[in-house]
């Protein structure tokens, strides 16, 4: 027995050594991918060991340990599906017996432990200690700056624990609910999490419609459109005369005794815009013709496909809360890693299925840039600075967590939410669950139908050459620069 026991505990041992080693392995890929990206966007500062810069390298490797988590909380889900698959598809192998449920759940509960430590406490300091001066009076340096965070820290806790404190006294008047506001850990972050699980949920409902049907006009850019019934030696002839007019006016005006600034900046601006038409342009010429009548109907077809795709798996989803209550996304434990399939078709479905979240957390990060009210927030290469990148961060770390349970709420995946993200009260709720998807169809479905009938619209009036009458237009899309270009082509 004494030897048995000692085999079992060198078998939990190892078993808890290979997990630690595959989790770091795991976050240190996220890291560096995570790094190079946020490196990418920065803007550059000088080298100098100044103050500022130990600051903000300091607030770099937060946002980057911020990214990382967001990374896994987006393939979180996806890897727990494919591998309960593998697991049921080849339960004998040796190779995947590290593949266990002990793994995938202690992944889930880690993301979910950094989550709440890059929202609450990494992200906020990051913020804080950027924006640190030291108290007045006190001798100017690093740890002046520190302790300064450190009190914005606590006052924000203070703060935030209050507003939970009220909130929950005043929803829940009960004995039980009393007892439990004095609990931090098992009732405050589980509690703070779900809302701010809950405005993620609303922030992918408000962003994913909209990324859905700008998906279409962001592939339209990165993508050769075919030629049809333009001539677009034409077009860059035109542009071409109007480049040489802005360039003749922007010579002159730099000649001028008293130039006017304001006039030679926004000469200079249209000049830019025209060079980055013509350059368009030239691109479209000078493509291939599968490159220009093949891939652009495809990925067309496939970005359609899918959107297609997501309407109606939401569409039984409806059908399925209205006549099934195990559909509720309650987070339940019935159904563990490795028991059984949650995809009915098997292999095809799972893979299906991981590919429908990809493409909503892409739609998703899509659409949260093109809302006007976080178009501030939008990254520029090497001109992007730290605080815009802490917003960044924050907010692709929101929609990250919120996306399994927004998988999970739409019907996208059956798989059950485990570990921390399961513990959410307002998934049990029957009414939050059903609007949330009714909203989400019919947002979806109007924003595509407005999309294809405006793109159909324009397709009509290039074709019957009605675009070049409207020359008070100036549309801000890179896709419509052909009547802007002829629009001022006419003025000059």
């Amino acid at each position: 027995m004494e030897a048995d026991d000692v085999t079992i505990r060198e078998q939990n041992f190892h078993s808890q050594v290979r997990e630690y080693i595959i989790c770091f392995l795991l976050f240190a890929v996220l890291y560096i991918v995570s790094y190079f990206i946020i490196t990418r966007y920065k803007r550059k500062t000088d080298d100098h060991e100044d103050e500022d810069a130990v600051v903000n390298r300091i607030s770099l490797y937060l946002c980057t340990f911020t990214l990382a988590v967001s990374g896994g909380a987006v393939f979180l889900l996806p890897f727990s599906i494919i591998s309960n698959e593998i697991l049921l598809s080849f339960p004998k192998s040796y190779y995947i017996q590290w593949l266990n449920g002990s793994l995938i759940h202690g992944l889930w509960n880690l993301v979910s432990l950094f989550s709440n430590l890059c929202l609450f406490v990494l992200m906020p300091f990051a913020y804080f200690f950027l924006e640190s001066e030291g108290f007045a009076g006190s001798k100017k340096g690093i740890k002046a700056r520190i302790l300064e965070t450190f009190v914005m820290l606590f006052l924000l806790a203070l703060l935030i624990l209050g507003i939970v404190w009220v909130a929950s006294a005043l929803i829940d008047n009960d004995a039980a609910s009393m007892e439990s506001l004095y609990d931090l850990w098992e009732f405050y972050l589980p509690y703070l999490y779900s809302c701010i699980s809950l405005m993620g949920g609303l922030l992918l409902l408000m962003c994913t419609p909209v990324g859905l049907s700008r998906m279409f006009t962001v592939m339209g850019q990165l993508l050769v459109k075919p030629t049809i019934l333009e001539d677009l030696d034409e077009q860059i002839y035109c542009i071409h005369l109007q480049e040489e007019a802005l360039q003749r006016r922007l010579n002159g005006s730099s000649m001028c005794t008293y130039p006017r600034g304001g006039l030679v900046h926004q000469l200079s601006k249209e000049l830019d815009s025209i060079r980055n038409m013509r350059n368009k342009l030239e691109r479209r010429k000078q493509a291939s013709g599968w490159e220009k009548n093949l891939l652009y109907p495809m990925v067309m077809l496939i970005l359609l496909a899918g959107t297609t795709i997501s309407v109606l798996l939401v569409a039984l989803n409806i059908l399925y809360l209205l006549v099934d209550e195990t559909a509720m996304p309650k987070g339940s434990t019935e159904h563990g890693i490795r028991s059984t399939s949650l995809s009915t078709f098997g292999v095809a479905q799972a893979v299906l299925e991981i590919i429908l979240m990809f493409y909503l957390m892409a739609s998703s990060v899509v659409g949260f840039y093109s809302l006007r009210l976080f178009e501030g927030l939008t990254p520029r290469k090497d001109d992007t600075t730290m605080t815009t990148i802490i917003g960044c961060c924050v907010s692709i770390l929101v929609l990250s967590s919120a996306l399994p349970v927004m998988s999970r709420t739409l019907g996208i995946t059956r798989f059950d939410l485990l570990g921390d993200f399961g513990r959410f009260d307002w998934l049990g709720n029957f009414y939050i669950v059903l609007s949330y998807n009714l909203l989400f169809a019919v947002v979806t479905t109007l924003c595509l139908v407005r999309k294809f009938t405006s793109a159909v619209r324009e397709e009509l009036l290039k074709a019957l050459g009605l675009d070049k009458l409207q020359l008070s237009t100036t549309p801000t899309d890179p896709e419509s620069g052909k009547l802007s270009a002829n629009g001022h082509q006419k003025t000059l």
